[in-house]
């Protein structure tokens, strides 16, 4: 007699979905979408933002490690979310940033942002943003040096230079080095993960191939700076001039595809993403046009994360097979329970006061 395999289904919730996807699957594949920008920085910079990178990588891992053996939790650091977080921190970072940095910014990320909420799935901030911050309020020297990228030695004199959005947001003129073939391709100064366009954006479609992140978070984010500096412009600038050079230099594009996206801090509802997407980028241009900094990508998405729960409950999805109008007859329902449940004690009260009334009555004859 042929064995059959019994198998129990666990019925509890429906609809269910199959998938192949885990956490480290997912995010095996981030890592796999942040090495062409990875490349490109090694191409212009040498090997030292390697080190970089694998420093606060190995600081991430290592204080997620360390929290959870004090806290006695189970070991996460298998599904590589750390590994993520400190590339991602690294990302962010200037190419000649101190090896120290990346330690200090991967414990803030790790433990104070991250695991003091319960860890993964449950932080209300993007670990490897915060972590920026934190080091841009308090290291802010250090977090504005950027070094000459090997295309431009010999062209500009000096190790360090400014960048791209530094020279459009604080003089008004962009040298002639900064082209927008140059931005596209990353032949620019500025952080790590941040110079090449065209890197990230085959990482970002990478991701989006793979189904790891959806479409609308990073094409609103980055249409809304779009339309809204080809909408403004900027004097001394054509009004096309002016929105290519906001989308390609900065963090927009990596902050858009990478950042924005988390899955923890980001709404999960189709619509709540795109009105999540529009925010980011209204207040990305914001800040580049009325801030103390050049750059906004990181301050909007810390910004918005902290509207996400907000965001999801405007678009909060329902049961399915429920329509509307099933929704709307199941609160008359309860809007009438709840009105006859007052009437009837609003009855017993009277019932009780007319008792009251009686005894009384009986007691003045006597």
């Amino acid at each position: 007699m042929e064995n059959k395999e019994r198998i129990v289904l666990d019925v509890a919730f429906q609809p269910q979905v199959r998938t192949n996807n885990d956490t480290q699957r997912i995010m095996l594949d981030v890592l796999i979408a942040l090495l062409p920008a990875l490349i490109v920085a090694v191409w212009q910079f040498g090997a030292y933002p390697l080190a970089v990178v694998a420093i606060s990588v190995a600081s991430a891992v290592f204080f997620e490690w360390a929290y959870r053996k004090l806290m006695k939790k189970t070991n996460t650091i298998g599904d590589l979310s750390a590994c993520v977080t400190g590339v991602l921190l690294a990302c962010t970072l200037p190419p000649t940033t101190p090896l120290w940095v990346p330690v200090i910014g991967s414990f803030f990320a790790i433990v104070v942002v991250k695991q003091l909420y319960g860890g993964i799935g449950k932080n209300f901030l993007n670990p490897a943003l915060a972590g920026r911050a934190f080091l841009l309020a308090s290291y802010a020297l250090i977090m504005g040096r950027y070094a000459v990228p090997n295309s431009l030695k010999g062209v500009v004199d000096g190790v360090t230079m400014a960048t791209p959005l530094a020279e459009l947001y604080d003089t008004g003129v962009m040298p002639s080095y900064y082209d927008f073939g140059s931005m596209f391709i990353g032949k620019i100064p500025g952080c790590i993960g941040e110079i090449s366009a065209l890197a990230l954006l085959i990482g970002g479609i990478y991701l989006i191939a793979r189904k790891v992140i959806s479409w609308r978070i990073p094409v609103s984010y980055i249409g809304t700076v779009a339309l809204l500096t080809l909408s403004f412009g900027r004097e001394g600038f054509s009004n096309v001039e002016w929105m290519l050079y906001n989308v390609l230099a900065g963090g927009l594009m990596l902050g858009a595809f990478f950042m924005a996206t988390d899955y923890a801090s980001s709404p999960v509802t189709l619509n709540g993403q795109l009105l999540y997407g529009v925010g980011c980028g209204a207040i990305t241009v914001l800040i580049r046009y009325f801030g103390g900094f050049p750059e906004g990508v990181s301050y909007a998405i810390l910004i918005m994360n902290l509207c996400a729960w907000a965001i999801d409950k405007a678009f909060h999805r329902h049961q399915f097979g429920v329509s509307k109008e099933d929704i709307a007859a199941e609160k008359a329902q309860k809007k009438a329970e709840k009105n006859a449940i007052k009437a009837e004690k609003a009855a017993q009260t009277a019932a009780m006061k007319a008792e009251w009334a009686e005894k009384a009555a009986k007691e003045a004859k006597r």
